[in-house]
Protein backbone atom coordinates (compact mmCIF):
# COMPACT_ATOMS: atom_id res chain seq x y z
CA UNK A 1 0.00 0.00 0.00
CA UNK A 2 2.92 2.08 0.85
CA UNK A 3 4.51 1.48 -2.53
CA UNK A 4 1.10 2.32 -4.09
CA UNK A 5 0.97 5.64 -2.38
CA UNK A 6 3.96 6.73 -3.32
CA UNK A 7 3.68 5.85 -7.01
CA UNK A 8 0.30 7.92 -6.86
CA UNK A 9 1.75 11.21 -5.41
CA UNK A 10 4.62 11.35 -8.30
CA UNK A 11 1.97 10.34 -10.96
CA UNK A 12 0.91 14.07 -10.12
CA UNK A 13 4.50 15.54 -9.19
CA UNK A 14 5.14 18.34 -11.67
CA UNK A 15 9.12 17.76 -10.91
CA UNK A 16 9.20 14.40 -11.23
CA UNK A 17 7.21 14.49 -14.05
CA UNK A 18 10.06 16.83 -15.81
CA UNK A 19 12.95 14.67 -14.51
CA UNK A 20 11.57 10.67 -16.27
CA UNK A 21 10.37 13.14 -19.40
CA UNK A 22 13.92 13.86 -19.59
CA UNK A 23 14.86 9.99 -20.31
CA UNK A 24 12.17 9.76 -22.68
CA UNK A 25 10.37 6.46 -22.73
CA UNK A 26 14.10 5.14 -22.19
CA UNK A 27 12.85 5.56 -18.79
CA UNK A 28 10.91 2.01 -18.43
CA UNK A 29 7.77 3.70 -19.85
CA UNK A 30 8.07 2.05 -23.32
CA UNK A 31 7.39 -1.19 -21.55
CA UNK A 32 3.71 0.05 -20.91
CA UNK A 33 3.46 2.55 -24.00
CA UNK A 34 3.34 2.30 -27.86
CA UNK A 35 5.55 4.91 -28.57
CA UNK A 36 5.05 8.60 -28.91
CA UNK A 37 3.45 8.97 -32.45
CA UNK A 38 0.53 8.07 -33.94
CA UNK A 39 2.47 6.28 -36.76
CA UNK A 40 4.20 3.80 -34.22
CA UNK A 41 1.08 3.24 -31.94
CA UNK A 42 -1.01 2.35 -35.85
CA UNK A 43 2.29 -0.24 -36.26
CA UNK A 44 1.80 -1.60 -32.53
CA UNK A 45 -1.82 -2.81 -33.57
CA UNK A 46 -0.98 -4.25 -36.75
CA UNK A 47 0.87 -6.50 -34.68
CA UNK A 48 -1.71 -7.30 -32.68
CA UNK A 49 -4.39 -7.66 -34.71
CA UNK A 50 -1.51 -9.97 -36.41
CA UNK A 51 -2.15 -12.12 -33.38
CA UNK A 52 -5.69 -12.24 -33.55
CA UNK A 53 -5.75 -9.02 -30.36
CA UNK A 54 -8.10 -5.88 -31.07
CA UNK A 55 -7.09 -2.98 -29.93
CA UNK A 56 -8.14 0.41 -28.62
CA UNK A 57 -5.97 3.34 -29.33
CA UNK A 58 -5.66 6.45 -26.43
CA UNK A 59 -3.55 9.46 -27.33
CA UNK A 60 -1.90 9.80 -23.28
CA UNK A 61 -2.73 13.67 -21.87
CA UNK A 62 -5.57 14.84 -19.55
CA UNK A 63 -6.27 18.49 -17.49
CA UNK A 64 -5.97 20.42 -19.88
CA UNK A 65 -6.03 24.39 -19.38
CA UNK A 66 -7.63 26.28 -22.20
CA UNK A 67 -9.79 25.80 -24.72
CA UNK A 68 -6.95 25.72 -27.02
CA UNK A 69 -5.71 22.63 -25.80
CA UNK A 70 -8.86 20.77 -25.57
CA UNK A 71 -9.77 21.84 -29.22
CA UNK A 72 -6.43 20.27 -30.24
CA UNK A 73 -6.44 17.29 -28.19
CA UNK A 74 -10.41 16.92 -30.06
CA UNK A 75 -8.78 17.19 -33.57
CA UNK A 76 -5.70 14.78 -32.68
CA UNK A 77 -8.42 12.35 -31.45
CA UNK A 78 -10.00 13.07 -35.06
CA UNK A 79 -6.65 12.07 -36.72
CA UNK A 80 -6.23 9.19 -34.73
CA UNK A 81 -10.31 7.92 -35.81
CA UNK A 82 -8.75 9.18 -39.89
CA UNK A 83 -5.80 6.79 -39.26
CA UNK A 84 -7.13 3.96 -38.37
CA UNK A 85 -9.62 4.20 -40.54
CA UNK A 86 -7.13 4.65 -43.37
CA UNK A 87 -4.72 1.87 -42.07
CA UNK A 88 -7.16 -0.79 -42.54
CA UNK A 89 -6.51 -1.73 -38.50
CA UNK A 90 -9.28 -2.99 -36.12
CA UNK A 91 -9.07 -0.67 -33.34
CA UNK A 92 -11.51 1.36 -31.34
CA UNK A 93 -10.68 5.04 -29.36
CA UNK A 94 -10.45 5.72 -26.17
CA UNK A 95 -10.05 9.43 -23.96
CA UNK A 96 -10.85 11.44 -21.19
CA UNK A 97 -13.17 13.81 -20.82
CA UNK A 98 -10.44 15.98 -19.06
CA UNK A 99 -8.35 15.95 -22.22
CA UNK A 100 -11.69 18.30 -24.04
CA UNK A 101 -12.28 20.66 -21.51
CA UNK A 102 -14.17 19.25 -19.08
CA UNK A 103 -12.55 21.47 -16.40
CA UNK A 104 -13.06 24.22 -18.34
CA UNK A 105 -16.52 24.05 -19.59
CA UNK A 106 -19.21 21.34 -20.22
CA UNK A 107 -20.11 22.90 -23.38
CA UNK A 108 -17.10 22.56 -25.07
CA UNK A 109 -16.06 19.52 -23.19
CA UNK A 110 -19.85 18.27 -25.18
CA UNK A 111 -19.14 20.04 -28.33
CA UNK A 112 -15.93 18.29 -28.29
CA UNK A 113 -17.41 15.06 -27.96
CA UNK A 114 -19.83 15.40 -30.51
CA UNK A 115 -17.25 15.96 -33.08
CA UNK A 116 -15.16 12.74 -32.60
CA UNK A 117 -18.11 10.48 -31.92
CA UNK A 118 -19.81 12.08 -35.52
CA UNK A 119 -16.46 11.26 -37.41
CA UNK A 120 -16.64 7.96 -35.47
CA UNK A 121 -20.04 7.21 -36.28
CA UNK A 122 -19.32 7.72 -39.68
CA UNK A 123 -16.75 5.01 -39.96
CA UNK A 124 -18.43 2.83 -37.92
CA UNK A 125 -16.18 2.86 -35.04
CA UNK A 126 -16.24 2.86 -31.39
CA UNK A 127 -15.36 5.63 -29.04
CA UNK A 128 -14.81 4.10 -24.91
CA UNK A 129 -14.59 7.45 -22.02
CA UNK A 130 -11.98 6.65 -19.68
CA UNK A 131 -13.56 6.86 -16.44
CA UNK A 132 -10.65 9.33 -14.35
CA UNK A 133 -10.60 9.95 -10.56
CA UNK A 134 -14.14 10.28 -8.60
CA UNK A 135 -14.32 14.30 -8.30
CA UNK A 136 -14.96 13.90 -12.41
CA UNK A 137 -17.30 10.37 -11.81
CA UNK A 138 -20.17 11.52 -11.77
CA UNK A 139 -19.98 14.12 -14.52
CA UNK A 140 -18.18 12.32 -16.58
CA UNK A 141 -21.73 9.69 -16.12
CA UNK A 142 -24.00 12.79 -17.00
CA UNK A 143 -21.85 13.55 -19.94
CA UNK A 144 -22.51 9.88 -21.44
CA UNK A 145 -26.19 9.66 -20.60
CA UNK A 146 -26.48 12.94 -22.59
CA UNK A 147 -24.44 11.48 -25.63
CA UNK A 148 -26.37 8.23 -25.46
CA UNK A 149 -29.00 8.74 -26.54
CA UNK A 150 -28.01 10.52 -29.89
CA UNK A 151 -24.54 7.62 -30.28
CA UNK A 152 -26.09 4.44 -29.47
CA UNK A 153 -23.38 2.06 -30.77
CA UNK A 154 -20.91 4.52 -31.31
CA UNK A 155 -20.37 5.19 -27.15
CA UNK A 156 -19.10 3.63 -24.13
CA UNK A 157 -17.86 4.53 -20.53
CA UNK A 158 -15.69 2.61 -17.81
CA UNK A 159 -16.75 1.88 -14.51
CA UNK A 160 -14.48 1.49 -11.71
CA UNK A 161 -14.90 -1.40 -9.34
CA UNK A 162 -13.21 0.04 -6.54
CA UNK A 163 -16.11 2.94 -5.80
CA UNK A 164 -18.81 1.90 -3.63
CA UNK A 165 -21.03 3.99 -5.85
CA UNK A 166 -20.72 1.76 -9.15
CA UNK A 167 -23.14 -1.21 -8.16
CA UNK A 168 -26.17 1.43 -8.28
CA UNK A 169 -24.50 3.07 -10.98
CA UNK A 170 -25.04 -0.31 -12.83
CA UNK A 171 -28.01 -0.14 -11.89
CA UNK A 172 -29.29 3.39 -13.36
CA UNK A 173 -27.67 2.47 -16.86
CA UNK A 174 -29.22 -0.70 -17.73
CA UNK A 175 -31.61 0.94 -19.29
CA UNK A 176 -29.89 2.12 -21.55
CA UNK A 177 -27.99 -1.17 -22.95
CA UNK A 178 -24.86 0.40 -22.62
CA UNK A 179 -21.45 -1.33 -23.56
CA UNK A 180 -19.12 -0.79 -20.50
CA UNK A 181 -15.89 -1.57 -19.88
CA UNK A 182 -15.45 -2.56 -16.06
CA UNK A 183 -11.98 -2.12 -14.03
CA UNK A 184 -10.71 -2.33 -10.60
CA UNK A 185 -9.57 1.30 -10.78
CA UNK A 186 -6.24 3.26 -9.88
CA UNK A 187 -6.54 6.25 -8.17
CA UNK A 188 -6.52 6.92 -4.72
CA UNK A 189 -9.56 8.06 -3.21
CA UNK A 190 -10.56 8.30 0.39
CA UNK A 191 -12.08 5.23 2.35
CA UNK A 192 -15.77 6.97 2.33
CA UNK A 193 -16.04 6.55 -1.81
CA UNK A 194 -13.84 3.21 -2.67
CA UNK A 195 -13.32 0.28 -0.68
CA UNK A 196 -9.66 0.35 0.32
CA UNK A 197 -9.10 -3.54 0.81
CA UNK A 198 -7.96 -5.36 -2.56
CA UNK A 199 -10.29 -8.11 -1.39
CA UNK A 200 -12.97 -5.97 -1.50
CA UNK A 201 -12.31 -4.65 -4.60
CA UNK A 202 -12.03 -7.75 -6.15
CA UNK A 203 -15.49 -9.08 -4.74
CA UNK A 204 -17.07 -5.91 -5.81
CA UNK A 205 -15.60 -6.25 -9.38
CA UNK A 206 -17.12 -10.19 -10.12
CA UNK A 207 -20.39 -8.24 -8.51
CA UNK A 208 -20.47 -5.67 -11.16
CA UNK A 209 -19.59 -7.87 -13.88
CA UNK A 210 -22.21 -10.41 -13.23
CA UNK A 211 -24.92 -7.76 -12.74
CA UNK A 212 -23.65 -6.11 -15.92
CA UNK A 213 -24.23 -9.23 -17.96
CA UNK A 214 -27.72 -10.42 -16.40
CA UNK A 215 -29.06 -7.23 -17.40
CA UNK A 216 -28.33 -8.55 -21.25
CA UNK A 217 -25.57 -6.11 -21.70
CA UNK A 218 -22.04 -6.57 -23.34
CA UNK A 219 -19.29 -6.37 -20.56
CA UNK A 220 -15.75 -5.00 -21.93
CA UNK A 221 -14.19 -7.04 -18.54
CA UNK A 222 -10.60 -5.24 -17.94
CA UNK A 223 -8.35 -7.38 -16.12
CA UNK A 224 -5.49 -9.38 -15.58
CA UNK A 225 -5.92 -11.44 -12.38
CA UNK A 226 -6.41 -14.91 -13.33
CA UNK A 227 -9.06 -15.20 -10.83
CA UNK A 228 -10.98 -12.95 -12.45
CA UNK A 229 -10.67 -14.28 -15.73
CA UNK A 230 -11.88 -17.70 -14.86
CA UNK A 231 -14.44 -16.65 -12.93
CA UNK A 232 -15.86 -14.79 -16.44
CA UNK A 233 -15.37 -17.96 -18.28
CA UNK A 234 -16.87 -20.24 -15.71
CA UNK A 235 -20.15 -17.74 -14.65
CA UNK A 236 -20.83 -16.81 -18.73
CA UNK A 237 -20.94 -21.06 -19.47
CA UNK A 238 -22.84 -21.49 -16.57
CA UNK A 239 -25.39 -18.91 -17.46
CA UNK A 240 -25.69 -19.81 -21.31
CA UNK A 241 -23.78 -16.32 -21.89
CA UNK A 242 -22.32 -16.34 -25.35
CA UNK A 243 -18.93 -15.38 -25.84
CA UNK A 244 -20.14 -12.54 -28.29
CA UNK A 245 -21.83 -10.87 -25.57
CA UNK A 246 -18.47 -10.04 -23.79
CA UNK A 247 -14.57 -9.54 -24.27
CA UNK A 248 -11.54 -9.73 -22.36
CA UNK A 249 -9.45 -6.43 -22.21
CA UNK A 250 -5.58 -6.15 -20.79
CA UNK A 251 -3.16 -3.29 -21.00
CA UNK A 252 -0.48 -2.98 -23.78
CA UNK A 253 2.99 -4.75 -22.11
CA UNK A 254 1.05 -6.63 -19.95
CA UNK A 255 1.11 -10.76 -19.94
CA UNK A 256 1.00 -10.88 -23.77
CA UNK A 257 1.48 -14.09 -23.74
CA UNK A 258 -1.95 -14.18 -21.76
CA UNK A 259 -3.60 -12.56 -24.62
CA UNK A 260 -2.53 -14.15 -27.30
CA UNK A 261 -3.83 -17.39 -25.25
CA UNK A 262 -7.40 -16.08 -24.87
CA UNK A 263 -7.60 -15.44 -28.26
CA UNK A 264 -6.56 -18.72 -29.55
CA UNK A 265 -9.04 -20.23 -26.98
CA UNK A 266 -11.81 -18.42 -29.15
CA UNK A 267 -12.29 -15.18 -26.72
CA UNK A 268 -12.32 -11.89 -27.87
CA UNK A 269 -9.55 -10.00 -26.45
CA UNK A 270 -8.90 -5.88 -26.89
CA UNK A 271 -5.48 -4.60 -25.64
CA UNK A 272 -5.66 -1.11 -24.75
CA UNK A 273 -2.61 0.86 -26.65
CA UNK A 274 -1.41 4.17 -24.88
CA UNK A 275 0.92 6.42 -27.51
CA UNK A 276 1.98 9.92 -26.82
CA UNK A 277 5.01 12.64 -25.02
CA UNK A 278 2.28 13.03 -22.12
CA UNK A 279 2.87 9.30 -20.69
CA UNK A 280 4.51 9.96 -17.33
CA UNK A 281 1.13 10.08 -15.14
CA UNK A 282 -0.34 7.15 -16.96
CA UNK A 283 2.98 5.21 -16.06
CA UNK A 284 3.17 5.70 -12.98
CA UNK A 285 -0.06 4.48 -12.52
CA UNK A 286 0.82 1.54 -13.84
CA UNK A 287 3.39 1.33 -11.31
CA UNK A 288 1.12 1.90 -8.33
CA UNK A 289 -0.61 -0.91 -9.25
CA UNK A 290 1.97 -3.51 -9.65
CA UNK A 291 4.81 -2.16 -8.11
CA UNK A 292 7.11 -5.34 -8.76
CA UNK A 293 7.02 -3.25 -12.45
CA UNK A 294 10.09 -1.13 -11.06
CA UNK A 295 11.97 -4.27 -11.78
CA UNK A 296 11.49 -3.43 -14.88
CA UNK A 297 12.45 0.67 -15.17
CA UNK A 298 15.24 -0.03 -13.10
CA UNK A 299 17.01 -2.63 -15.93
CA UNK A 300 15.68 0.00 -18.35
CA UNK A 301 17.77 2.82 -16.59
CA UNK A 302 21.01 0.97 -16.54
CA UNK A 303 20.45 -0.81 -19.83
CA UNK A 304 23.02 0.26 -22.97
Amino acid sequence: MIARDFFLFLSKNALANRTARKWGLRFGANRFVAGETLQTAIQTVRELNSDGIEATLDHLGEFVSSPEEANAMMEYCLRTLDAIQDSGVRSNLSLKLTQLGLDISADLCLSNMKRILDRARQYGNFVRIDMEDYARNERTLEMFEQLRGTYVATVGVVIQAYLRKSIGDIERLASLKPNLRLVKGAYKEPQEVAYPLKSDVDSNFIRLIESHLLHGNFAAVATHDEKIIGHVKSFAAERGIPPSRFEFQMLYGIRSYRQKELAREGYAVRVYVPFGTDWYGYFMRRLAERPANVWFVVRSMFRR
